[in-house]
This record gives structure tokens, C-alpha cells and sequence, in this order.
């Protein structure tokens, strides 16, 4: 039930008021065909348009099914027009993108029918006006009465319970417009039908009810109806178009501009084509980066000490460096390095904690230790003692003298290889070395002779192996594989005096045999000449191997002398207590290394060891704190976000192009929206609330974005390739430009973001426009 109650409307131009509707009151019944006739600006339109909810009233009621629409809400009548209205325009409005089948879909798609029943309903309303077999075409292939009927079909097949038809042959040849008019009158056996027509006779002919209208009033009704107060039956359904719906009305619109598109997307990938170029190059200068300074903290370990010197403290030094006035005297101060000296009390929990540290960050620790290995090796089937420092062993130099030397060096040149947390996660020596000859060493007692780049090896070391060489001699490397040698635990190495001192003993062929057997099984040499040599040319081995022959002599007649005197057993000289100590680690009772070698992967890994080891000192007083050495810090100084900040300011060159792609996607959408303003009207007299609207030009940018972001993309990777030749012939550096596929989703993500910014706000154009404004553009 339809009525009108004292509807007035106006409409201002300047200081001109037309009064389209003067305080008209009307009822309809639920089934009739009502024709309005009138002259031009008489307000027939107005009255249609105020009964489809395409325009307000400015005062009166309009009543529907018992419901007054004065607190109608913008969502409401939307609903009310995909619910209750059906459309029935002179110049058919139907999408030009769409198919047959998709125009008639339309108005359900924004009800929420499941895609099936849609189909279905759609087939069954084209089957009602005869154009079955055309559902597939387009618009544009049929006739004028063809399209009429497709309109036709699109307005009830949601079912409406009032039909508008605005000049429905108007358009159309007398003899299509009487077909058109016939299937009319066939649907106002079930409905009510409003129509406004300038043609009289078409109106008698057909229509059961004329309504005459003249300036804004009713001039004459040949069959009034008048009701009583009706009880409030009305209820509406909410419309709501899906993401999906939009993305696919959006899509048919874009495929149906394609060189366009392809040209607005190009353009718009421009800044994402100019950012991945930069990224590749990036990415691959740090992956060369990455490795070089891999190798460089091969050699500048995170160094940890029995003494180090505090260089916090020394950065805080608030005196000035400047030269001060002379005055004729000096000042006596402690030296500033000894004042900032720490002395680390390295125990057997921070090892624990060392190890525990994470294998991504630092997977390979090297541990110092001044344990003496009494090695024994054969020359012409006699067992002699054999040593592997790099000192002549004719020379008058002490064994003290030579401990403190390696104790100093910090560990730099050791003969220790690092032990490797993760095997998963890489080898040290595999990593920096180059196998000459053997096989990489997998057990405790395995031993390796380091070569340098030029394949050559200390000659002290040679002679401490046993060898007769002599300057620029050459020896085969199958001569040195296999090479054994025998480690000798304490209580067959020292014999006791009857003063209670301890003396080594002469080397036999039996202490030889007793002895825990060690074998050479490689020649390595750094990878290239750009490879740091972490371990000096000589002869390298495990710290298994230190702490298996720690853990025979820890319980060795001589340690437990030691331990109960602070004398020296085998000279009787007094020690202090750190010389103790240090002798108690020379015989191998106590298990703590000297000093702790932390390689980290990468710089940024080398950020996390350092939290990881300040993470100890949290809360501890400062004698028990531990403090470290990083020595590569100076190199980190001077490269360290160098690329970073040259990438950054790259990228932000190339995000003006993108800022422009923004404009230029604002201005396509903008473009889209005045091509598609009869669409829009289109879909509102269909039931699109505002934010559908909104979503179906978002949808467009949407995708454009993708597409831009994706074109981007891929010529951004094909521009890697001339790009790494161009590099190669300047540098010598392979493969440098390398697009991350990481790097790559981002961009497209970003193109998506910026083409949406770019084109919501006419988007929000498109929705804010008049519904019947936008119907009669063209």
C-alpha cells in the first residue's frame, strides 16, 4: 500500500523557487497500472522519482505499507529501492561493461541472493520477456525494444512490489513500444505499476487509472482511491554489496579500457620500478658487503680476556683534549690505559653462558687456553719431543717467555680453530678456508697444517714437525697427510724427585705409545687473497683436543701437588696467587680458558652477541662484571649504515615518482567516475548505499594498484639483468643487483596502498552524487 500525503517539493536556483510538487495527496492500490500524464514541468517526473526514493521531499509523508518515511535514513531508502522499487527508465541505463545476464543480476547481486538462486531468478525474468537465448550478450548487440525488455527484466527480478516506468517507449518505434507496453500491462496483474508518459493514447489504451498532473498539483484522478489508517506491515532488508562483487563489476569496466590501463599502469609503476632497481642494487652491494665484512670479523673477533681495558670509561672522559697553558710544570697521574684496565674473572658459568649463546647471531667460539701439550713425535723410529709454536726451537727464548707471547696476542694467530655451535648453520673452517689436501678434521685429535694464500707454511713449524727443510724448500703435501704425533698425560710425562719436585721425563718409544695419538689430516689455505687468516701458518687444532687432555691431567699427580703449595713444583720458586693460577692452567687443572673468541655471522648479528653478553653484566657490581673487546667497532664506525643511508635517500628520490603515481591514479579514478556517472546513478536507483559505491570505484583502484605494483615489479627484476652486465664491466662483481622476493611484495603492497589513497577521494565523489542527477547525464 502506496500513499501520498500533502508532498510538497521545490527547488532552488539562485533567488528563483520552482515548485515541482504542491501539496499533493494520493493512494495507490497493490495492483493497478496508473498512468501519469501531464505537460512538461508539470511534476510527473518529480512524483516518480519522490515514490522510488531517487529524491526527498520537503514536507508531507510518503506511507508505505502502514510506514512513514519522515525518519527514513539514507541506508533505509536505499534498502527500500532494492526491496520494494523496480526501475523502468526511457533510455533502458543498462551497464555497457556488463553482460545480459550480469545486468539483470545486478539489483540482487546487492540484496545478498546466493549466486545460484541470482542465476536462476535472472534466467526466469529474461525467460518472461523473451530474450532467454540473448543472456550472454552485450548491450550493444541488441535492439532498442531489445534492451527495453533487458531493463524490464532487471526490474523485477528481485521481485519489486511497485514498478516505475519514466517514458518506457519513449525511445522506441510505435510497433516495439506496443510489445513493451503489452508486457506492462501483463506485470501490473501482480503489482502496481506507476508510469509517466506524454502520450495519451498509449495511457487510455493500457492503463486502468489516469492521473492528470499540472503546475505541481493533481489536476484530475479517473480512479481515486481512498484508505483508511493501515497497519504497519513494512520491512525492509538491508542491501550490501560484497568486495567480491565490486572487484568484478570494477574489472569488467577496466578490461573494456585496456590500452588505457595498461598506460595509466605503467605510468604508475614508474616510482615502484625506480624503487626495486634501487633495492636490487642494494641488496646485492650488502650481500658483497655482508661477505667482506663476514671475513674481516673472521679476524676481529668479540674478544674476551683475563685483562681488558674498560672502554666505556674511556669514553666518558669529560677532560678536554686540548693542549693546556704551559706553566712550568707537569702534573703525575696513573696512566689513563692502566687506570681503565678491568681485570675479567672469567668462571666456569659465564663459559656455560657463552655456549648457550644463539647459533643465529655467533655460531662459532673460539676458547684460549694455557694448557702445555707434551707432544712426541718419531725421526728414524726414535720418540722426541716436538712442539707446534711458531718459535725456532734452537732459539734461548723461555717457555714463560713464550706463553705470556700468546697470551698477549689475545688469541690473534692462535692455533685453535673455533668450535662451531650449529653444524647446520656452516663450518668455520669450511666457510674461510680451502681444503689443498685430506679431509676436513671431524675428531678431537684430528690436526690441520694452515697454509697461506701463496701455499706458504712457516718453516719454524715444518722443523717443530720433524722435518729437515731448509728456506724455499718444497714438500709434497701427501708427505705431511697422516703425519702422527702423540699427546702425553702428565703422569708419564713428569717424574717425581725424592725432593718432592717434579722433573719431565726422557722421551721413550713406550711414552710415545702410551700417549693419546694424533694425526695430521689436511692442508688448508684461506679461500682468496681477500680472506682474513684467522689461525697462523703452522699447525691448528681443536679445543676438543684441549680439554680431552684437560680432562686426563685435571686429577694428575703433579696438579694435586700443585694445588697444596704455592710453590712452584717443578722449580720450588714462591708464586703469587695468580701466578698459581696461571701455572695451574699450564698443567692442566683448571678447565677455564684464558680468553673467549665470539665470531658473530654479520654486523647485525654482531649487535645482538654484544646485548646477549651486556645481558650478564645486568645488575652486577662492576669488579664482576665482564668486559669485552670488539674489535671490529672501528670498521663498523666507518662502514657501518653507509649503504643504508645511501639506499635511503635513493629510494626517497624515487618515492617523489610515486607521489606522482598517487595524483595521476586520483585523477584516472576521478576520470572513471564522470564516464561512469549514469552508472552510478544506476546502481542507487538499484539500492547501492553510498559505501557500495565507494567500493566499487576502490575496487578499481584496487586493482589498478596490483597491477601497477606487480608491472612494477616485474620489469624492476628484468632491469637487474643489464644492470649486473653494466656492474660486471665496471667492477669485476657478479650477479650484484638481486631483487629480494621479500623487497618485492612490499612494493606491490605499497603501490596497492597509494593507489587506494589516491583514488578514495573520488571515489567518495562518485557516492556523494544525486541519484537522479546522475540517471540524466550522458
Amino acid at each position: 500500500m502506496l500513499q501520498l500525503k500533502d508532498i510538497r517539493k521545490s527547488y532552488h536556483l539562485g533567488d528563483t523557487v520552482t515548485h515541482a510538487l504542491d501539496d499533493v495527496s494520493i493512494s495507490f492500490r497493490d495492483q493497478e497500472f496508473v498512468a501519469i500524464l501531464g505537460p512538461s514541468g508539470s511534476g510527473k517526473t518529480t512524483i516518480l522519482n519522490i515514490i522510488g526514493g531517487l529524491d526527498r521531499y520537503d514536507s508531507g509523508d510518503l506511507i508505505i505499507n502502514g510506514k512513514s518515511t519522515k525518519n527514513f535514513k539514507e541506508t533505509d531508502w536505499d534498502a527500500y529501492r532494492n526491496n520494494t522499487i523496480g526501475f523502468i527508465f526511457q533510455n533502458y541505463n543498462l551497464i555497457s561493461h556488463l553482460s545480459i545476464i550480469d545486468n539483470v543480476e545486478l539489483g540482487m547481486n546487492l540484496s545478498g541472493v546466493p549466486a545460484k538462486e541470482r542465476h536462476e531468478k535472472a534466467i526466469q525474468a529474461l525467460t518472461e520477456v523473451g530474450l532467454k537465448e540473448h543472456m550472454h550478450k552485450n548491450p550493444n548487440q541488441l535492439s532498442g525494444g531489445q534492451m527495453q525488455r533487458v531493463a524490464i527484466a532487471r526490474a523485477i527480478a528481485n521481485d519489486p512490489d511497485i514498478l516505475l516506468c519514466d517514458e518506457p517507449t519513449g525511445a522506441l518505434d510505435t510497433v516495439t513500444s506496443v510489445q513493451i507496453m503489452k508486457l506492462i500491462k501483463k506485470l501490473s496483474k501482480n503489482r502496481l505499476v506507476i508510469m509517466v508518459t506524454h502520450n495519451p493514447e498509449l495511457a487510455k489504451e493500457y492503463a486502468t487509472r489516469i492521473v492528470n498532473f499540472q503546475d505541481g498539483k493533481i489536476l484530475h484522478d479517473s480512479d481515486p482511491y481512498q484508505v483508511n489508517e493501515v497497519k504497519d506491515t513494512f520491512n525492509l532488508k538491508r542491501t550490501k554489496m560484497s568486495y567480491w562483487n565490486a572487484i568484478k563489476l570494477s574489472f569488467t569496466n577496466i578490461m573494456t579500457k585496456k590500452g588505457r590501463t595498461i598506460l595509466t599502469a605503467f605510468a604508475s609503476s614508474i616510482g615502484i620500478i625506480s624503487i626495486a632497481v634501487v633495492l636490487s642494487i642494494s641488496n646485492g652491494f650488502q650481500k658483497q658487503i655482508d661477505t667482506t665484512m663476514s671475513k674481516a670479523l673472521a679476524k676481529y673477533p668479540v674478544a674476551i680476556t683475563a685483562t681488558a681495558t674498560d672502554m666505556t670509561a674511556m669514553g666518558n672522559r669529560k677532560e678536554s683534549d686540548k693542549n693546556v697553558k704551559n706553566r712550568g710544570y707537569v702534573t703525575a697521574k696513573p696512566d689513563e690505559a692502566e687506570q681503565n684496565t678491568h681485570i675479567n674473572k672469567i668462571t666456569e658459568a659465564y663459559v656455560n653462558y657463552v655456549k648457550k649463546i644463539n647459533p643465529n647471531y655467533a655460531n662459532n667460539i673460539s676458547y684460549q687456553r694455557a694448557i702445555s701439550l707434551h707432544l712426541l713425535g718419531l725421526k728414524n723410529g726414535k720418540a722426541e719431543k716436538v712442539q707446534f709454536s711458531t718459535t725456532d726451537p734452537n732459539s734461548n727464548q723461555s717457555v714463560s717467555q713464550m706463553r705470556s707471547q700468546a697470551l698477549s696476542s689475545m688469541g690473534i694467530g692462535s692455533s685453535v680453530f673455533p668450535t662451531t655451535l650449529n653444524k647446520n648453520k656452516g663450518n668455520f673452517l669450511k666457510q674461510n678456508y680451502q681444503l689443498l689436501s685430506g679431509t676436513w678434521p671431524t675428531k678431537a685429535t684430528d690436526l690441520v697444517i694452515v697454509a697461506d694464500n701463496k701455499n706458504t707454511v712457516n718453516i719454524n713449524a715444518l722443523k717443530n714437525l720433524g722435518l729437515n727443510v731448509k728456506n724455499n724448500s718444497k714438500i709434497k703435501l701427501s708427505s705431511l697427510i697422516g703425519k702422527e704425533f702423540s699427546v702425553v698425560a702428565n703422569d708419564d710425562y713428569y717424574q717425581k724427585l725424592p725432593t718432592g719436585m717434579f722433573i719431565p721425563k726422557k722421551a721413550t718409544s713406550s711414552m710415545y705409545n702410551n700417549g693419546t695419538k694424533l694425526r695430521i689430516v689436511a692442508v688448508i689455505r684461506p679461500k682468496s687473497e681477500d680472506s682474513m687468516q684467522l689461525l697462523s701458518s703452522g699447525v691448528a687444532y681443536s679445543d676438543k683436543l684441549t680439554q680431552k687432555i684437560i680432562n686426563e691431567n685435571k686429577n694428575s699427580a703433579i696438579v694435586k701437588a700443585q694445588k697444596k703449595t704455592n710453590r712452584n713444583v717443578m722449580t720450588g720458586q714462591a708464586m703469587t696467587a695468580t701466578e698459581k693460577k696461571q701455572m695451574m692452567q699450564t698443567l692442566g687443572g683448571s678447565s677455564i680458558p684464558t680468553g673467549i673468541m665470539i665470531y658473530p655471522n654479520n654486523f647485525d648479528a654482531k649487535d645482538k652477541v654484544l646485548d646477549y653478553l651486556d645481558k650478564w653484566n645486568k645488575g652486577k657490581s662492576k669488579k664482576n662484571q665482564i668486559v669485552y673487546t670488539d674489535m671490529s667497532s672501528a670498521v663498523t664506525k666507518m662502514t657501518g649504515g653507509l649503504l643504508n643511508g645511501v639506499t635511503t635517500i635513493l629510494i626517497a628520490f624515487a618515492a617523489i615518482s610515486l607521489i606522482t603515481s598517487m595524483i595521476m591514479i586520483g585523477i584516472f579514478t576521478y576520470t572513471s567516475v564522470l564516464e561512469r556517472t549514469k552508472e552510478i546513478g544506476v546502481l542507487k536507483a538499484l539500492g547501492a548505499r553510498k559505501r557500495d559505491i565507494t567500493r566499487v570505484f576502490d575496487a578499481e583502484t584496487f586493482i589498478l594498484g596490483v597491477f601497477a605494483g606487480v608491472l612494477g615489479v616485474g620489469i624492476g627484476y628484468l632491469l637487474t639483468f643489464p644492470i649486473n652486465t653494466v656492474i660486471y664491466n665496471i667492477t669485476d662483481l657478479a650477479n650484484v643487483a638481486q631483487l629480494n622476493p621479500l623487497h618485492a611484495l612490499y612494493l606491490i603492497i605499497i603501490s596497492t596502498v597509494l593507489t587506494l589513497i589516491g583514488g578514495h577521494l573520488p571515489a567518495r565523489m562518485a557516492a556523494k552524487k544525486d541519484a537522479a542527477i546522475a540517471l540524466r547525464s550522458e
